[in-house]
């Protein structure tokens, strides 16, 4: 039976690189997220891949999603970002509150709403899509930093939770990636700025370079679990070391 794969965020970025790779892999892909007109032009151009409309942050929708399936063999949680770059002595509590829901609160409501599908599958494999974000902090990210060091905390605990049980738990940690979105989003539009950051950086990694990452994790044998793989352009030695041109 061909194996199902469920990709949160997957209208842009990442979420779309991982959705068409592992539709190449020979998954049948359920794109997940709440704009539908990318999704659908995503699934007219990918056979393989099905438009599922998803709002992480609502239990409804996630359930709506888990009770459409048949199956579930893979979940990659990559439904999240970053807002802004304040202090935490000017941090907005609404933009941390939305961090925190769409990072960690909507990969919990999928890893509760689809986890008995995975362990029923014999060979079930989520994936947790971090951040270096995750294990290092830097100023301004106090928001991020939290959010994503609360979904690798979640991710090892889940790892011990499932030990014994046919399910690998992989976090994937990426760098610098530049997508179209991310730092446009965590910059609020601001163009300018959010070109900035990659300004100089000889090849940031691309969107496809951390599908291609995940889908190595995804199908490594069944006795095979990669626990974390952090993933860099060869630019960006760490958070706060990189070469620019």
């Amino acid at each position: 039976m061909d194996r199902t794969a469920v990709v949160t965020g997957a209208s842009s970025g990442i979420g779309e690189a991982t959705a068409r790779r592992l539709a190449a892999e020979g998954f049948d892909v359920v794109a997940a997220a709440r704009r539908r007109d990318r999704l659908d032009k995503l699934a007219a151009e990918v056979p393989g891949v099905r438009a599922v409309t998803l709002d992480v942050t609502s239990q409804e929708s996630v359930d709506a999603l888990a009770a459409s399936l048949e199956r579930c063999d893979v979940l990659v949680n990559n439904a999240g970002g970053a807002i802004g770059l304040e202090t935490v002595a000017n941090g907005d509590v609404a933009d941390w509150q939305r961090m925190y829901d769409t990072n960690v609160l909507g990969s919990l409501r999928l890893t509760k709403a689809l986890l008995p599908r995975l362990v029923a599958s014999g060979d079930g494999v989520l994936v947790m899509l971090t951040s270096v974000a995750g294990l290092v902090s830097y100023e301004g990210g106090g928001g991020y930093n939290a959010a994503k060091h609360a979904q690798t905390a979640m991710t090892e605990v889940l790892r011990l939770e499932l030990c014994g049980e046919p399910v690998r738990v992989v976090e994937v940690a990426p760098g610098m990636v530049h997508t179209e979105e991310f730092s446009l989003n965590r910059f609020r539009g601001d163009s300018a700025a959010a070109d900035r950051v990659y300004q100089g950086v000889p090849d940031p990694l691309t969107a496809d370079d951390v599908a291609d990452a995940i889908a190595w994790c995804v199908t490594r044998p069944a006795h095979v679990n990669v626990d974390r793989l952090v993933i860099r352009p060869r630019a960006q030695a760490a958070q706060h070391k990189i070469h620019r041109v």
